[in-house]
């Protein structure tokens, strides 16, 4: 009884650890697909990929806005890590190739300084030529035309706008063969039998017939009214510069006049003199500009030399930034006028006003552009 009862506890206990071991090892295992660690993390390390590294290289840039003509100090340049594929390949990276140099045109906060970008000095660019050519657009050539307020767009036009240039033109009917103005000088003559002039006499007008048959000269009580016609021309054209370059070609960035310092003894006379006995400061009037220089194809070149020696009052238009289109327009005469803006000749009335209207009220600016007759 006493063995029987030892092997019912063994039976037991063997029955215990199975259960156990279904209640706790057997979930176990299965979480860990039966290796006894973890493959979730696995699957999570396999699912990441790797990151590739970027190369970098070293650039010198800007750290504030250097205009052109500035002189680059240390404090305005510094070294940063530029991706290498989107490096200009101009760019400088050694800090001593910039400082010193002068900015050959205007470099922007934070942008790469690149080694076309510099010149070591303003005046070495005479021996290439002149600023202006060297900022023009290649295929196209530089032209000066006149400008005032008016025409000029009130001064508002600046270095690298674009324009368009508008003529206006006044026509007049003209002979053919003796290319003038037309009516011509007419010469009635009478002869006797024996063929000798009687009367000879020159009347400005044309021939007609009048009443009863009767020859008649009509002639005009005034010179002939000229047809004016406006049209844009040119469109499109770069300016290049406002006013008159300096003498020596350089106008990019030019070298300021350096201020000569007083001297001890200009400071000690300046310190006795009372305030109110000391010169004031004046500033020297800059006149305005009267030349506009753009920039347009050789053709359009001709075309403005044209009207500059036919004396055609030129306008220019100033253009938006972002719109450099070709535009077709209509010439302007006064029958258009009349037809699109519904504009109606006034009837003849039996009544007017006293005094008569003969001129009506004109805008007369700087500079006005008058209009002569020139067989005055």
């Amino acid at each position: 009884m006493r063995g029987r009862g030892r092997l019912l506890i063994l039976l037991a206990l063997i029955i215990l650890l199975g259960v156990i071991a279904v209640v706790v090892v057997l979930p176990q295992l299965q979480r860990t697909g039966g290796t006894g660690a973890s493959a979730e993390p696995t699957r999570q390390a396999e699912a990441i990929p790797t990151a590739t590294p970027i190369a970098l290289t070293e650039v010198v840039i800007a750290i504030q806005n250097l205009p052109r003509g500035f002189k680059i100090t240390e404090d305005s340049v510094d070294v940063r890590l530029w991706p290498a594929e989107s490096a200009p390949f101009n760019a400088l990276q050694n800090p001593a190739d910039v400082i010193g140099k002068i900015a050959r045109t205007d470099i922007p906060r934070e942008s790469p300084i690149l080694f076309n970008a510099l010149v070591e000095d303003l005046r070495d660019l005479a021996t290439v030529g002149s600023d202006a050519a060297a900022v023009m657009p290649p295929g196209l050539v530089a032209i000066t035309i006149p400008m005032d307020r008016i025409t000029g767009v009130a001064y508002a036009i600046r270095e690298g706008d674009y324009v368009d240039v508008i003529f206006s033109m006044l026509y007049v009917d003209v002979d053919e063969e003796f290319q003038s103005i037309t009516p011509n000088l007419q010469t009635l003559t009478s002869t006797s039998e024996s063929g000798q002039i009687t009367l000879a006499a020159s009347i400005e007008g044309r021939l007609d017939v009048g009443l009863g048959g009767s020859a008649v000269i009509v002639s005009p009580q005034e010179t002939q009214r000229p047809r004016l016609v406006t049209q844009r021309t040119v469109q499109s054209a770069w300016v290049l510069h406002v006013g008159d370059f300096p003498i020596t070609g350089h106008y990019i960035g030019p070298t300021p006049t350096p201020t000569p310092r007083p001297t001890p003894a200009d400071e000690r006379q300046a310190q006795q003199t009372p305030a109110a006995d000391r010169p004031a400061a004046q500033a020297t009037p800059v006149p305005p500009p009267d030349n506009i220089t753009l920039a347009v194809s050789p053709q359009d070149a001709v075309v403005l030399v044209w009207a500059i020696e036919a004396k055609l009052p030129i306008t220019l238009a100033l253009r938006s930034a972002t719109d450099i289109s070709q535009v077709p327009t209509q010439p302007v005469t006064l029958q258009y006028i009349m037809s699109n803006f519904n504009i109606t000749a006034p009837d003849r009335l039996p009544y007017a006003l006293e005094p008569a209207l003969r001129s009506i009220r004109q805008l007369i600016a700087f500079q006005e552009i008058t209009l002569r007759d020139s067989s005055n």
